[in-house]
């Protein structure tokens, strides 16, 4: 999910390319930039191509 997030989709678009519900999104996402203890999409974005999780 965070490569989808550094990918610039929304809740609502992450949903729908997973099948999920966006409150279920909603929640997953919080839970990935509390673990990654980022302030916001942005940054939790920035961490993933900082770390070569995503590439150009």
């Amino acid at each position: 999910m965070l490569l989808l997030v550094a990918d610039g989709l929304t809740n609502t678009d992450i949903a729908r390319r997973l099948g999920i519900s966006e409150k279920t999104v909603k929640s997953h996402v919080s839970n990935i930039l509390g673990k990654l203890q980022v302030e916001d999409r942005t940054q939790a974005a920035a961490f993933a191509w900082r770390e070569g999780l995503k590439q150009r």
